[in-house]
């Protein structure tokens, strides 16, 4: 453990202690001293952000968040993202058709961006054609949980917030007069007969959905590239079963995370150890950190996808444990599988750099030939 002067928080860092916070019920991602929750002086130009994380899944506890996981979860659970994955491998060898030959080329807007972004859509009910749009808000939104940000990113995020409220909201009055099979057109019946989800509920969890239904994916489709080249050798012999394929995507994820650290505010005194929080105060759990503890897994430098020790926790714990992570497990599984069953010679052409980024943790580019 130790303290983040800089971010004015403990952060606590091995796996044991990690594991067991983020399952602890002391402590939550619910901030109910502040935005968006209760009103904040001096955040009245941030009031479309704070009405989209109002309704967030992400941002609530019990029981508003069980009502709201219990109406998403069925479409994430393993079985029913099975069936896209005819879909992914479809797309990944339509982008694999498109790549330069002999020349290098960044497989992030390329191959890793594109796959989990049209997938998302497809899945929700949402134009694809928008794409270009929905990354712009999408990133422009995740600014915001970046510390000590500037009026001016408070400003981008705020319009984007509305404008991808707006763009929803006439979507989903669209959509309510067709028959689609999507996860968006089984929002609107529980919304229009249950009446167990609000408009704006309706809208903050269509943002959440796409906004992390790519944004994690993509960098953690390009850290897993990274870490396959970097082993060198024929890259086909981590993926020559869909078994292999499964164990060399959870060694990725937990070798190198695309999400480092998340958030819990305590809500009664937490013994620490070294320090008792107090309720109202936050505390960092460093997922990257956990994974990597010498005292939880052997060799934790090394990539082993045959470890017996398997256990991150890059998708979380507990209450908040990644919804939609069994579709970004298939999604890596079968676009990696094809990617490298067709390029199998591919090279990284440059050191790739990580993004200077606060929680995110990904590639600036990912050059390869």
């Amino acid at each position: 453990m130790f303290y983040w002067a800089e971010y004015g928080m403990w952060c606590v860092s091995g796996y044991d202690q990690v594991n067991a916070l983020l399952r602890d019920r002391r402590l939550g991602r619910e901030n109910r001293w502040g935005a968006p929750l209760n009103p904040v002086e001096g955040r009245g130009h941030l009031s479309d952000f704070d009405r989209i994380e109002s309704g967030s899944l992400l941002e609530r506890e019990p029981p508003a968040h069980t009502r709201l996981r219990t109406l998403v979860n069925r479409a994430f659970v393993s079985r029913s993202v099975e069936r896209l994955r005819p879909r992914i491998s479809a797309l990944a060898n339509e982008l694999i058709d498109a790549l330069p030959q002999d020349q290098s080329f960044d497989l992030l807007p390329s191959f890793a961006t594109p796959i989990p972004l049209t997938v998302i859509c497809e899945l929700l009910g949402v134009p694809v054609g928008r794409a270009d749009d929905l990354l712009d808000w999408s990133h422009a939104m995740c600014e915001m949980y970046v510390p000590n940000r500037s009026r001016e990113t408070e400003d981008r995020a705020n319009r984007a917030s509305a404008d991808f409220g707006a763009f929803l909201t006439a979507h989903i009055e669209d959509h309510r007069h067709n028959s689609a099979d999507d996860l968006l057109s089984a929002l609107i019946a529980v919304r229009d007969t249950g009446e167990k989800l609000t408009d704006a509920e309706l809208i903050s969890t269509c943002v959440l959905l796409l906004n992390a239904g790519h944004e994690a994916t993509v960098h953690q489709t390009g850290n897993a590239v990274k870490t396959i080249l970097d082993q060198g050798g024929d890259p086909r012999r981590f993926f020559e079963t869909p078994e292999l394929a499964a164990a060399s995507v959870e060694e990725a994820l937990r070798f190198d995370a695309p999400l480092h650290m998340f958030t819990r505010y305590a809500y009664e005194a937490v013994d620490l150890g070294p320090v008792t929080l107090k309720p109202g105060e936050q505390v960092a759990l460093l997922l990257g950190a956990a994974n990597r503890d010498p005292s939880a897994f052997e060799a934790p430098q090394e990539f082993r996808p045959d470890r017996t020790d398997q256990k991150n926790v890059s998708f979380g714990a507990g209450l908040h444990f990644c919804i939609g992570a069994p579709l970004a497990r298939l999604e890596m599984q079968q676009s990696l599988s094809v990617l490298f069953d067709r390029r199998p010679d591919l090279l990284l052409e440059a050191p790739p750099r990580y993004r200077d980024s606060y929680h995110f943790h990904g590639l600036e580019s990912l050059m390869v030939r």
